[in-house]
């Protein structure tokens, strides 16, 4: 029986590694749950086999079940019913029946409103598998944010009305952010929400690129304070599906096909407010925005494990010349590459998962401390945790993606002609990667988001942290390597930070932002070598190949050249004269 997670020695790997039972620990209160909910585990050896025995569902269904009916979906795709009624691609909707089935729906939330109360970690490694099967669901499924930020921040009667039904599958949600002219620049929101005689919040305006945009929970950043014009006018509202919110058009897209991606109008829709008021991107998008990074980088792993096993199986069984094109050395140099691109990009989102989980286990600590003296502590963690996370987050989002885009292009490079044809799935998945470096925010969002750990050390203390120990013999010359390099790192910080010019200081962010990945990586595979032999190459050839990068980044950003600044129409040459229509929006479907 085919099964995407037995198949996977990787994620089976990185998950023992990261410490399932102190992760269960910190989702289960110290297992204080065992006894009052059937799905409790009573220590972290039994919330493992639960972990694994999920997992292992899941993996079949996703094998035998969703990943024969991504074509079909992908050439379906959803629709918009004359009612304004969004209907899921068949395949699309069986996968989101049998997934709620296994309670997965509610993969994070707490046991008293119907959910698993898993691990951010496996909530990775679930979207991971699903989006190997189809990225398409995984984006209706990934959406479990929508859930966690309502645990987190709602009060308890609207966690009580919307939780069990999000956890069972019977609603779907949806994050309303996105406007026709407020894409990254989420403080010019202009949705307005306002309070009527009653009391009663009524929202207005028009949403773009809203992912399940048909759902039925909504929650919508909206502008509460008319006379605040930036980030602190906004506020977080829960609309329900109705009458009042529109689904004017679905969009027609590159990738994702299955996954409907609406305009929604809202006309005096009521609204719910969630939390405060003025902290909506303040406070309760931010946090948002740690998960929806998380999920796409997880997506992206899936989609280029999708990709690579597809050229490897046909390298190996293709023949060319009398022999297996495998045998040929630019067809090798092709699938390594990608399989090294893939294990650092799976390396890192899992890592990244595994501090999150520790943050909130911090927070936790935090609320719950007996003392004084542990309740400083816990804070203190929790504070390191959440600077941390604000580096590793879109370190993962930024490289997961990019990777994934690169495999699926390598894989083509591999299968040739074939791998062009819709026969194979590669051109789907091409399609389907790209997308994941746009939205959650772009890759040059991303960085943006981690340049400034960076340059103020944040990076640095992760790695000091991944490097402080005893190690192996054959290992330790490898991390010399990496200490090495973070001299190159700290040298390159300093005079990025050292010039008055702050566009030449932009202008290294990508630079400087690789050069970080480059040794978190490279420490994070030494870290997987001593805990297993057979990795040593991995690392001996992420070292190999990418250390040359690290100081090549190094060289040109203490050469302090300012040609792409200085002589920008010179190189990239004017702007052409356009066609009006060429460039306008769509008109309404």
């Amino acid at each position: 029986m085919a099964n995407y997670f037995t198949d996977n020695h990787d994620i089976q790997f990185l998950l023992n590694h990261h410490d399932l039972p102190r992760l269960a620990e910190i989702m289960e209160d110290g297992f204080v749950y065992a006894g009052q909910f059937e799905a409790a585990p009573r220590n972290g050896a039994e919330a493992s086999e639960k972990y694994r025995r999920i997992l292992t569902e899941l993996g079949r269904i996703a094998a035998e079940e969703i990943a024969p009916t991504a074509k079909e979906t992908d050439e379906k795709g959803s629709r918009l019913g004359p009612d304004g009624a969004v209907t899921y691609a068949p395949g699309l909707d069986m996968a989101l029946r049998r997934i709620s089935e296994t309670g997965l729906m509610g993969c994070t939330l707490p046991y008293r409103y119907g959910g698993l109360n898993c691990p951010n970690l496996i909530l990775t490694a679930t979207n991971d598998i699903i989006s190997r099967a189809d990225a398409s669901l995984m984006n209706l499924y990934g959406l479990q944010g929508i859930g966690e930020t309502i645990n987190a921040f709602a009060d308890e009667k609207t966690r009580e009305e919307y939780l069990p039904d999000m956890a069972a599958g019977r609603k779907t949600g949806a994050m309303v952010l996105t406007e026709p002219n407020s894409g990254s620049d989420l403080q010019s929101v202009k949705v307005s929400a306002r309070q009527d005689e009653n009391g009663q919040w009524r929202i207005n305006g028009v949403k773009r690129f809203i992912t399940n945009g048909g759902g039925d929970v909504l929650l919508v950043m909206a502008r509460s304070e008319p006379d605040i014009t930036d980030g602190r006018g906004l506020s977080l509202f829960l609309v329900e599906k109705g009458p009042r919110v529109q689904v004017r058009r679905m969009e027609h897209k590159l990738g994702i096909r299955g996954s409907p991606t609406c305009e929604l109008l809202f006309d005096d829709a009521p609204g719910r407010l969630i939390g405060e008021r003025q902290q909506g991107l303040i406070k309760y998008v931010m946090a948002l925005m740690f998960g929806a990074r998380m999920g796409i980088a997880a997506q992206s792993c899936g989609i280029g494990e999708a990709a690579f096993r597809v050229a490897r199986q046909y390298a190996h069984e293709r023949r060319q010349f009398g022999t297996e094109i495998e045998s040929f050395p630019a067809v090798r140099d092709l699938l390594v590459e990608s399989s090294l691109d893939l294990h650092a990009a799976r390396a890192l989102t899992y890592f990244s998962s595994s501090r999150v989980d520790l943050q909130y286990g911090a927070e936790r600590a935090a609320e719950r401390a007996p003392d004084d003296d542990a309740r400083k502590q816990a804070k203190a963690d929790a504070r390191k945790y959440k600077k941390e996370n604000g580096l590793l987050t879109p370190l993962s989002k930024y490289y997961a993606s990019e990777m994934c885009m690169r495999v699926a292009m390598n894989s083509i490079s591999v299968m040739g002609g074939n791998g062009y044809m819709h026969d194979y799935p590669l051109e789907r998945l091409l399609r389907d990667s790209r997308i994941t470096t746009i939205y959650e925010g772009t890759t040059q969002m991303q960085i943006v988001a981690a340049v400034g750990a960076v340059t103020t050390g944040v990076a640095e203390s992760i790695l000091l942290e991944l490097l402080d120990r005893d190690w192996p013999a054959d290992i330790a010359p490898m991390v010399e390597e990496l200490r090495s390099g973070l001299e190159s790192l700290s040298a390159a910080s300093a005079f990025a930070k050292d010039d008055p010019d702050p566009d030449y200081r932009r202008l290294c962010a990508r630079a400087l932002t690789d050069m970080a990945i480059i040794l978190l990586v490279g420490a994070l595979f030494c870290n997987h070598a001593a805990a297993d032999a057979a990795r040593k190459v991995l690392a001996r050839h992420w070292l190999d190949s990418r250390m040359p990068d690290l100081r090549r980044h190094r060289e040109r950003i203490c050469s302090g050249t300012r040609l792409t600044l200085r002589e920008f129409e010179a190189l990239a040459g004017p702007a052409a004269e356009v066609e009006a229509k060429v460039l306008s929006t769509p008109a309404m479907a």
